[in-house]
């Protein structure tokens, strides 16, 4: 299978190629073909399968290859609608790659930064905008954009929209838009929400599905280091000491012990940056910047600030905290293990977390493996039902003890320590969408009733 069998234009050939793109993966394969015949899409897919070309190739085409309205009005064609910054802007990067060879404009339009450069942009005219919701609804509201000339709207990661409490100025932004328009709606999960909103928007739509719903990726080993809540920075430094140059992507719960993180790792040598709703858009620029290009090792990350980084061969994610919503774990890891290859995702869990963990276990259908590392078996182990998954102990090498609360993680941090590969377990699919019991709340422990900080 190839791209030009799909029906797609040579100007996209061309420019697939370039990019050094050859075959479609699964869930471009089977989106493109009914999105060109103009079909509402309902689809599940995961992050890193590669879903931006699946909605963004089509509509290219549709619109600016195969139509014959060109330059007839400055009002936006296609609007694609993205829970947070980082994804808006890597979502509209991608759309710019494959129109290189159209004449095709576009722009992002997201919240964190001043509006009038947005304001001066929307009124010279533009044919895609990707937008965060938040802000969009800020530009209706003061006239700066009209949407009634939208052909094709997208719904990018609807499932965290939905989290992040932004379905009603979803629903506001749809209602502006002609009913006419073709929509596509990719999400990871499909909550009752999710369903109820598509069928309410789409017009028949085709689902697709390329992966079992809310599960993690195969490419992805997964496992648990049980731990007291006091030790997990020292486990930390112990983990990150095994490659102190591999990229590591390690999820907080919170924006404060983000930044408390970051302050503890640099004071052991490790190169880090936080990523977070606090951080002004060029500070998370700059440090997401500096973590792809390994002038750091390790970024902090949020859940929020973390949704739709795209990072190429990210080796390890590491939970130092696990996430008050059970989905987030599978959002979570799927930040390694992209496009095929493999990774790993290390979860530090404490006692008091046994029911976020007990939560992840019923939404993936399997338990995963816990695995105990010498110095640092938990003087209050995990409350679980059914063993948690298989028990293993793993030993430090010879002659490099895991530090104690008060010793020097910097020395410790040039031991090297290789974990043994732990059983990778097998996914099963579940068939009802299922939240941990703080599914009431967002991962910063917030209602998700109103829509977050943009």
């Amino acid at each position: 299978m190839s791209f030009a069998n799909l029906g797609l234009a040579p100007a996209l050939v061309r420019a697939l190629t370039d990019q050094d793109y050859s075959a479609p993966t699964p869930i471009q394969a089977a989106a493109i073909p009914p999105a060109l015949l103009g079909r509402d899409l309902l689809a599940a897919a995961q992050t890193g399968t590669g879903k931006t070309a699946a909605f963004a190739l089509p509509m290219l085409q549709r619109l600016f290859v195969d139509s014959a309205a060109r330059g007839v009005s400055r009002r936006p064609r296609a609007l694609v609608v993205t829970p947070t910054r980082e994804l808006a802007l890597q979502v509209e990067a991608s759309i710019r790659d494959y129109a290189r060879y159209l004449k095709v404009s576009t722009m992002t339009v997201f919240g964190g930064v001043g509006m009038q450069p947005q304001t001066d942009a929307l009124r010279r005219g533009v044919d895609v905008i990707v937008a965060t919701p938040g802000r969009l609804l800020d530009h209706i509201a003061r006239r700066g954009v009209d949407l009634a000339g939208i052909e094709l709207l997208v719904l990018d990661e609807a499932d965290r929209m939905l989290d992040m409490g932004f379905l009603p100025v979803i629903k506001r932004i749809i209602a502006l838009t002609p009913r006419s328009r073709q929509t596509l709606m990719f999400s990871a999960t499909f909550p009752d929400e999710i369903k109820q909103l598509a069928e309410q928007f789409l017009r028949d739509p085709q689902q697709v599905a390329v992966s079992t719903r809310n599960s993690a990726p195969v490419a992805i080993v997964d496992r648990v280091h049980p731990v007291d809540s006091e030790r997990k920075r020292d486990m930390l430094l112990h983990v990150l000491a095994e490659d102190s140059r591999r990229q590591t992507l390690v999820f907080s719960r919170t924006k404060h012990g983000s930044d408390k993180l970051v302050k503890q790792l640099l004071a052991a040598g490790i190169k880090a940056a936080a990523i977070h709703g606090n951080k002004s858009q060029g500070a998370r620029v700059r440090a997401l910047g500096d973590f792809k290009s390994g002038r750091v090792n390790v970024l902090v990350a949020t859940d929020i600030a973390a949704r739709g980084l795209d990072i190429e061969q990210l080796p390890m994610v590491i939970n130092y905290e696990l996430p008050m919503v059970a989905e987030d774990y599978v959002h979570r890891i799927g930040r390694t293990g992209r496009a095929g290859a493999s990774g790993i995702a290390i979860s530090l869990v404490a006692q008091d977390e046994s029911d976020r963990l007990r939560a992840i276990h019923r939404l993936l259908g399997r338990e995963i493996d816990r695995v105990e590392i010498e110095g640092f078996v938990p003087a209050r182990p995990l409350k679980l039902t059914g063993g948690g998954g298989e028990q293993r102990r793993m030993e430090s090498p010879r002659g490099a003890r895991p530090p104690r609360n008060g010793a020097s993680p910097a020395r410790h941090a040039r031991r090297p320590h290789a974990h043994a590969s732990a059983r990778e377990g097998q996914p099963q699919p579940r068939s009802t969408h299922q939240r941990s019991s703080g599914a009431a709340r967002d991962s910063r422990g917030m209602r998700p009733s109103q829509p977050r900080s943009r």
